[in-house]
């Protein structure tokens, strides 16, 4: 796969960040798309750029058609966009479902539907998105963010149901707790002694896309 496209969105910092990075240290042609010109900013002049909130359902399909028309039909996409927020089912408001629904759900989709169809076309592709443990293994004090991660494990699963005929290869990663500087400034040291730092999620991620996985698909990895 090396000169195909490959689209990481909320490249702008952490995970996204570095898995943008070693998708470019593979040979892919990365595009990666973030909220935050200035997280796009910091990573090196041979990655494309584009700046996009893929959490509004309006977006993603414009979004691709423009990549498609400047670099090609996307071979790859990698979802890394993510939100967590605390509350217990109890206290949990509507807005704080919606917001992590939105976000942790909604761009997977949005983004998905938006690929599809060129991958389908080329009768080839990969698609991972980046679920969570608290998505399989119910944990308290942040239903909402639980709730979403469970929908995009179930998500990804239909995907792979329905676009593995296709030649479409769909997988999530479910960490438990990554090594980002957000987290390590939200979470207790002794928490964050456990965590993986983003490269080394980035580098399963490589594997994923590379022809090396080609057999693997529907698959929840921990990492």
């Amino acid at each position: 796969m090396n000169t195909h496209v490959a689209i990481v969105a909320g490249a702008g910092s952490g995970l996204g960040q570095a898995t943008a990075l070693a998708l470019h240290e593979a040979g892919l042609t990365v595009v990666a798309v973030d909220r935050s010109e200035a997280g796009l900013k910091e990573l090196p002049d041979g990655i494309h750029r584009e700046v996009a909130d893929a959490t509004d359902p309006g977006v993603a399909g414009p979004l691709v058609d423009h990549i498609v028309a400047e670099l090609g039909p996307p071979a790859v996409l990698v979802n890394t966009i993510g939100a967590y927020e605390l509350g217990d089912a109890l206290s949990v408001t509507p807005q704080t479902l919606t917001r992590m629904m939105d976000v942790n759900l909604g761009a997977a989709l949005w983004l998905t539907q938006a690929v599809a169809p060129h991958m389908q076309q080329q009768g080839a592709g990969v698609i991972i998105h980046i679920a969570a443990r608290q998505g399989v293994e119910p944990a308290a004090g942040a239903v909402a963010y639980g709730i979403s991660k469970a929908a995009l494990v179930h998500l990804t699963r239909t995907l792979d149901a329905e676009l593995r005929p296709h030649g479409i290869r769909v997988n999530a990663l479910v960490p438990q707790l990554i090594a980002t500087a957000r987290n390590k400034a939200l979470v207790p040291p002794e928490v964050m002694a456990g965590a993986v730092e983003p490269e080394a999620i980035a580098g399963v991620i490589a594997f994923l896309v590379s022809d090396a996985a080609a057999d693997v698909s529907g698959a929840l990895i921990p990492t």
